[in-house]
């Protein structure tokens, strides 16, 4: 199994020592998965944590056995000073209720965002009440605790909304203090997600990087290449991958994307398991 580059009490020392520089400078790590901890001008967002192995567990005995390569971070429910977490959409590795349950005990004033399509499901998974999430959808946008989110549909594999027109699968971009940071969810490129991204000038964006196997018989994402694509197109200036390195049968080498971002002109940063990312204005 792969070591995570932090992780326990050295983790949350870590994010500690940024929480007191934490002004103008922009500070992000990798929790595994798709799960990023952002910290900026006195707010701390944590995008679709998944911090358990209820996976594992659930899929032991089957024919797709979800097989941990790298270690857990943290426990949940050690992770306080949390002002805002999301859930993109209702997959375990975005909707974990191990993981939610634990950080709503630690953090009782957490705000939650959702897709507003999901809110019946997520009560119904999380054994919460229905009214506690801020719901958005594809366009609009929602000003919690002086952090600003936009919503943007993602497709995985394809665009899906129930009977409201509301998206079931999303996106989110945050102004966090001067930073403009997008975290995609898991999604595939779809026509119009690039002019929706554009506008926005992002500092940042979170993008997966596992591509689609039919093998797998699970929804598929951007492949290294795409992701490198859509970054370029709309001038992101860093981008961080994710969706890799968690289990065995749904994964990606980082080295292509590497490769793909370098042939691109595009800048990255590659970040190991609790690793941290810091930015400068």
């Amino acid at each position: 199994m792969k070591p995570a580059f932090l992780k326990d009490d050295d983790l949350i020392a870590d994010i500690e020592s940024a929480r007191k520089n934490n002004t103008d400078t922009l500070h992000t790590w990798w929790l595994g998965q798709s799960g990023f901890l952002v910290m900026s001008a006195g707010k701390t967002v944590l995008f679709d944590p998944y911090l358990s192995d209820s996976l594992t567990r659930k899929y032991a005995t089957t024919d797709k056995p979800h097989t941990r390569i790298t270690e857990q971070v943290i426990d949940p429910s050690k992770l306080e000073g949390i002002d805002i977490v999301t859930s993109s959409h209702n997959h375990t590795d975005h909707l974990d209720k191990e993981t939610l349950t634990a950080l709503f005990r630690a953090n009782p004033e957490l705000s939650f965002i959702i897709p507003e399509a999901n809110r019946a499901f997520i009560a119904d998974r999380l054994e919460s009440d229905p009214a506690q999430p801020i719901g958005l959808n594809d366009g609009l946008n929602a000003s919690v605790k002086g952090v600003q989110f936009h919503g943007i549909a993602s497709a995985h594999d394809e665009l899906k909304t129930n009977e409201k027109g509301e998206h079931h699968f999303m996106g989110f971009i945050i102004e966090l203090g001067p930073w403009k940071i997008y975290h995609s969810g898991d999604t595939r490129l779809y026509g119009g997600l690039a002019s929706s991204l554009k506008r926005f000038n992002l500092d940042l964006a979170f993008l997966p990087i596992n591509g689609y196997k039919l093998e797998r018989r699970v929804a598929g994402n951007l492949s290294s290449q795409e992701a490198a694509q859509l970054a370029d197109e709309c001038s992101i200036k860093t981008v961080v991958p994710h969706h890799y390195d968690l289990f065995e049968f749904n994964t990606a080498d980082p080295a292509d994307f590497e490769n793909a971002c370098q042939s691109r002109n595009v800048s990255f940063h590659i970040l190991r398991n609790g690793q941290r990312l810091s930015v400068e204005r």
